[in-house]
């Protein structure tokens, strides 16, 4: 990569972070009181009425899943968030018209978006130190699964900036699919609990993979094939990265 890419990536991220290293009050500080009211309420106080998970304290099984569902929701929040607003001031623009790749411009929004999913993830688990003593099974695996999370809902959320034409459309998906997604992803319960019908069902949901290698990282335990939660990772990447190529080359949507 020439200077002149390593500049604009540099910049790009630069400015990602410094976004919503500013504003850490409203980007950083909520979704750390969120979680923290989910470990009193479903770790500490319901928790105590569930028992063990697969040999684990309640509070234990679901910590890998609320960290995750916060990497989750802030890595695409934040390519969104910015993305759009960057196409509805027509700053955009100046990004098209530069001598900078497409590739570049996707890498430093990502960049921007995996930098506060992780930086939030990494909050998110110092507090539960707080509730629960945390054991580590791989390193590697909290480290890949969480990157490569990361990444692929970063370029969810600029797909969604991509096709978005009001502010409103920003919140349309976190709501009506990522949120469910989540929620019924396995972070608050084993998908092995539930009838084969359901588990067939639940195994088509991706986020299920996700949770469970996360929890895998942490327990020692999964769902699902840890191969499978890899591949479904990486086919996501591919398939959404491809897609904002397409459609950033193209200017849909960018360009009036």
């Amino acid at each position: 990569m020439s200077q002149l890419y390593w500049v604009a990536l540099k910049s790009i991220w630069a400015k990602e972070i410094n976004r919503f290293g500013r504003i850490w009050v409203q980007t950083l500080v909520p979704p750390v009181i969120t979680m923290s009211l989910y470990f009193v309420i479903f770790g500490n106080l319901i928790g105590s009425r569930i028992g063990d998970m697969h040999g684990f304290s309640y509070m234990q099984f679901i910590v890998p899943g609320l960290i995750m569902m916060s990497v989750i929701t802030n890595s695409y929040a934040n390519v969104a968030s910015s993305f759009f607003s960057a196409k509805f001031q027509r700053n955009i623009e100046e990004l098209l018209v530069a001598p900078v790749p497409t590739h570049v411009v996707i890498a430093g929004y990502v960049g921007g978006g995996v930098a506060r999913g992780i930086c939030v993830g990494m909050l998110v688990t110092a507090v539960s130190l707080f509730f629960v003593h945390l054991q580590i099974h791989s390193w590697w695996i909290v480290a890949l699964t969480i990157l490569l999370t990361a990444i692929l809902f970063s370029l969810g959320g600029l797909l969604n900036a991509v096709f978005a034409t009001t502010f409103d459309d920003i919140s349309l998906i976190p709501t009506f699919v990522l949120t469910p997604l989540t929620y019924l992803g396995g972070v608050f319960y084993s998908v092995t609990l539930l009838p084969p019908f359901w588990q067939a069902v639940s195994k088509l949901n991706p986020i299920v993979y996700m949770i469970s290698g996360f929890r895998f990282g942490f327990l020692g335990i999964t769902d699902v094939p840890l191969v499978f939660t890899m591949s479904v990772l990486l086919a996501f990447i591919v398939v959404f990265y491809l897609l904002a190529w397409y459609l950033i080359e193209r200017g849909r949507g960018l360009r009036s």
